[in-house]
Formats: C-alpha cells, structure tokens, sequence
C-alpha cells in the first residue's frame, strides 16, 4: 500500500537517462518503487499518461531570507516546480544580527536586493541574533517548500566588527578568529556553506559599498577554514564583474578554496557586446578542476539560461524617466491617472523634453540602454530579435529612442514591460548560453527569488529552461532529460544535497508532473502582496499538473494546495543507501 502512485508517466530521471514510460511509488515522504509497472494499490493514484514525470527541480541562488520568515509560500520558485530552494547568496541577509544593526542589514538588502525597507520592517519580527537562531526561526516556520541557507558574509562581518564592519575597515586578528569560530559554528548547525560579493554595483540603499564589499585574502581564508572546522561546505560569490578582468576577481576565493579543497560557485556574466572576458574565467575554471573528483567539477561557474537584466514599467522600479523631474511630478499618481496624464501631447513634450537628475539605483544606468532594450509582449519573448529593441524600432519609425520607449510603456494602458539584456545575450542571441548550458562545469542558477522585487522575476526560469531550450528553441536545444538533469541533480549536487534530484528508490518525493506540450510562460505582473503592501512581480505558468514535496501534493493544475510540507535543510545531505 502507498500513499500515492503516479502511474504511465514518461519518467525523467534527472540523471539524464532515457525518459521512459513507467510508475513511481511514494511512502513516508519518499520514492519506495520505480518502475515499468508498479505492483499494488495507493491512497491516491494519478494517470500520468502523455504526462513528464520529473524530480523537483533545485534553485541555488535565491534570496527567500526574508520571504521565508514572512510568507509560507516561496512564488515565484514553487510556482515553476522548484522545491528547494537556497538563499544566503551574495553575501547579504539577516543573520547574525544584533538589534543595532538591523537597519543596516535592511539598508543593504534594500540597495542589492530591490527590498522596500518598509516591506522587510513590517514583515521580520528579528527573533533571532546568531544565525543559529535564525536557522531555528526558519525551522519553526511552515512553507510550501524545503530551503537551505548558506552564512552570509555582510550580516557577518558587521556582527563581528560593528561599525568597523560596515565601514569596510581591514579585519584585526581577533576579528578573524571570532569569524572563523562563527563560520564553524554556522556550518555545525546546518547552513550549506558561505556567501560573499566583491561587486562593485552591490551597493547599500544608502549608496554604500556593501561590507563585504573589498574583503581581504585573510578574511575569506579565515571564514573558510571555520567551514573546513565544521567538516566543509560551498563557497558561493559574485566577482566584481564590472572590470571584465576576472583574473583578480577570481583569484582570491579560488586560491584560498584550491588550498582547503572547497567546492566554489560563483556569477557567471557573458557580455552582451565587447572582448568575451568569460572567456578567461572558463579557463581559470578549467584549471581549478584540472585535478577531477568523483563527485564532478569542484569549481562551477553559475549561469542564467535567458538574458540578465532588468524589467522597465510605469509599475516597477524603473523606466527611462525615473529620474527625470517632469515624471516625478506625475510619478505619485495611480497608474490610470497617470497614463491618461502622460498621453496629454503637452505633458509627452515636456517630458521628453526633460533631464535626469540626482541619483538611483545603480543599475537604473540601463535604464536608457536602448539598443539592448525590448518590449517583452505577451507571451514574453526573452530571446527576441534584434529588430525589436527600442533603438532599431524607433530608427524604423524615424523618431528618437526616448519617444518609442515612451510610446510602448503607455501601451496595454500602461501595463507593459521592456526588457534591457544587459548580458548573456552576446551578439543579439542566446547562443553563446547554449554553448554553456552543455558544459559539466556550468551550472543554472541566479534566478533571485526572494528579491529584485520591482525589476525582474527570473525565478521563472525553470519553465523557460524546459520551454524555450528543451522545446521551441530552433537551434541548439538541450533534449527534455537534459534540461531536467541541469535542473535536478546537477544544482542538487553543487549544494551538497545528495538525498533529492532524482527519481530512484530511496530520494526525497519531490516531483513534479509536467504536460511538456502545454507548458507555457505567463507575461509578469504587478502584485501587492508583500508585508505592508509591498509590491513585487509574480509571474505564473501552465503546465504544471502537480509539484510535490516530500510526498505531499503543494499545488495541482496551477492552484496551490493547503499542503505546506517544506522543512528547513539541515546541512549537507548524504545520498540513500543503495
């Protein structure tokens, strides 16, 4: 007798095997028979016939901190079949953390992460000060899915040097030992490893560099020798990819991993235009895995599977006016009212007419970067051709780029997006990344869920990964076992987290069942559902006939069950017997 039996699905098994047509069995939370036909009865069955059979899917690079403490469901990430879910990245969260810092742990996940202060004010009560604490307040929470946490580095370094820290002042002796003792200490109770950033665009809301921010070789050795105390972990950063060198972006983490024999992820950009620097990180990954393991490259660089860049709307956190005086005026004004106030000629002319000034986010340069900038339509296109940008379309209509990018944000009443790909689409196209996407040593990730809330919604991207790459792309496509591997047991084993990621007997039920024909992207759209109102972009999908979660069904046919069966992720964890 099993709880459940999902009978004559095409079976995918995240491995990158054959799919074949067979039945899975569930009991207790975990897969107890896989096969052609699986004998015996079940509490429930589901026909799967024409249907994919697939492991939940993993996503290595979230930011769900906060989301997590606030919400019991992680959208957009369970929403496209991903049930775990690892946030600590980039160095930034909230623990540990003591009460005279938390408005500068708020004021740096407000400037990286696109946070409303007011959203992360509202919706963290701070019950926790060391980060063991806060992984027992994660612990006592309910959610749809399963998330890890890596030890973050700028919550970290303020605890440890107060002031200091946060003035990004060189890191005494004692502060070194105290780090590496907390390291250790984070790692015993269950974080996967650590988190770090040295770029340059990481910047506080108050315009700051990030503490992490310029860390020293001695500092991440320290940190890193307190994950080796604790029995090892997975170094995860973003090198200051602004320079385009990543020799000296690299070198530091790289050295100090290669002498403790630390497994490392780190941010993988590829420029859009100009010398292919990443090139020269390839080889320096190459290098650091010239010496192999039996568990697969020691070094990964984490790439995103669509263009890295920003959503634009008279609704998000940006559009090519933000800044200028003339819109600000108007910028107050509920959407309606404002769009029927900027289709006045008189208005349109003095906005356009009109110049930035002051300071915004600093990503909000590519806010004007017309030549790379799209309308995203509906369905989305994140792989549009190049006589779609702004700057092409308004050459073909003979006005400026400002005035297109005018007209599109008023169009569907000023609910349009535009897309600025400020990388990984080289040359007008993806395929540099389908180059990538077949290498060992690359990894997905990078979705950011759990943050960016008003400039993009990239936790979507599983759904692309399986539509776009393994379906309609005309070119370089990935077959469905290999998009299903890339988004299973590859970021399952770069975590650490050998119990899931594939379908076998033994590994954690979290599955989903998907209608591969039938999936399909949702345009974004604008939502306020965050703590104290806050807005952020949702963006759903069909296709996705059932996700489960230690064998509990959390949502079927796009609607979410009362199911909240998700568990703090203790540590790494082995694989089953055999």
């Amino acid at each position: 007798m099993y709880d459940v039996i999902i009978r004559n699905g095409t079976i995918v098994d995240g491995l990158g095997g054959e799919p074949y047509v067979g039945d899975v069995g569930v009991t207790g939370g975990v897969i107890t028979s896989v096969g052609r036909s699986v004998k015996g009865s079940a509490a429930r069955e589901i026909d799967a016939t024409g249907l994919l059979v697939t492991p939940g899917f993993v996503d290595l690079h979230t930011h769900y901190d906060g989301q997590a403490i606030w919400s019991d469901r992680l959208i957009p990430s369970s929403s496209h079949g991903v049930t775990t879910a690892i946030m600590g990245n980039c160095g930034v969260g909230f623990a540990p953390c003591r009460a005279e810092d938390h408005d500068v742990l708020v004021d740096v996940m407000e400037g990286v992460e696109d946070i409303p202060g007011v959203v992360m004010v509202d919706g963290l009560p701070w019950d926790w000060e060391t980060f063991p604490e806060f992984l027992d307040a994660l612990e006592a929470r309910r959610r749809d899915i399963d998330v890890a946490a890596l030890l973050p580095h700028s919550p970290l370094r303020v605890y440890v040097m107060g002031e200091r820290g946060v003035n990004r002042e060189p890191a005494t002796a004692e502060d070194l030992a105290l780090m590496r003792k907390l390291a250790a200490e984070a790692v015993q109770v269950g974080a996967l490893g650590f988190a770090s950033s040295q770029l340059t665009l990481h910047k506080s809301g108050s315009g700051n560099p990030i503490p992490s921010y310029g860390a020293a070789h001695a500092e991440f050795d320290a940190i890193a020798r307190g994950i080796v105390d604790a029995g090892g972990g997975l170094l995860q950063f973003v090198p200051d990819l602004v320079s385009g060198d990543y020799e000296p972006a690299l070198k530091t983490v790289f050295d100090v991993a290669e002498g403790l024999g630390l497994p490392v992820t780190f941010t993988l950009a590829i420029g859009s235009i100009g010398e292919p620097y990443f090139l020269d990180a390839l080889r320096m990954v190459e290098k650091a895995n010239a010496v192999g393991g039996d568990d697969g490259p020691r070094v990964t660089a984490q790439v995103f599977p669509r263009p890295i860049g920003l959503l634009l709307g008279l609704s998000l956190s940006g559009n090519p006016f933000v800044q200028y005086p003339s819109y600000q005026a108007l910028a107050h004004l509920p959407l309606a009212e404002r769009v029927a106030e900027m289709r006045k000629p008189e208005v349109r002319q003095r906005i356009l007419s009109d110049q930035p000034s002051g300071e915004g986010h600093p990503l909000m340069f590519a806010a004007q970067a017309f030549e790379w900038m799209f309308p995203l339509g509906d369905p989305p296109n994140y792989e549009p051709p190049m006589s779609e940008s702004i700057a092409n379309r308004a050459r073909a209509r003979g006005v400026s780029p400002l005035e297109e990018a005018y007209d599109r944000l008023l169009d569907d009443d000023g609910q349009a997006m535009l897309l600025v790909a400020l990388a990984n689409f080289r040359d007008g196209s993806l395929d540099t990344i389908a180059e990538l996407l077949r290498r060992d040593d690359v990894v997905l990730g990078l979705g950011d869920g759990g943050a960016h809330y008003g400039m993009i919604c990239d936790a979507s991207y599983p759904t692309y990964v399986l539509a776009h790459w393994a379906r309609d792309r005309a070119s370089g496509r990935l077959s469905v076992a290999e998009a299903v591997r890339e988004l299973t047991s590859v970021p399952a084993r770069v975590a650490g987290l050998a119990d899931r990621g594939r379908i076998a007997v033994g590994y954690k039920a979290d599955l989903n069942v998907i209608d591969h024909a039938a999936l399909r992207l949702h345009k974004p759209v604008v939502t306020h559902d965050l703590p104290a109102g806050g807005r952020r972009l949702a963006q759903g999908a069909d296709g996705y006939v059932l996700t489960m979660v230690s064998g509990e069904i959390i949502a079927e046919n796009g609607v979410p069950t009362d199911a909240r069966p998700g568990q703090l992720v203790r540590g790494r964890q082995p694989a089953p017997p055999a």
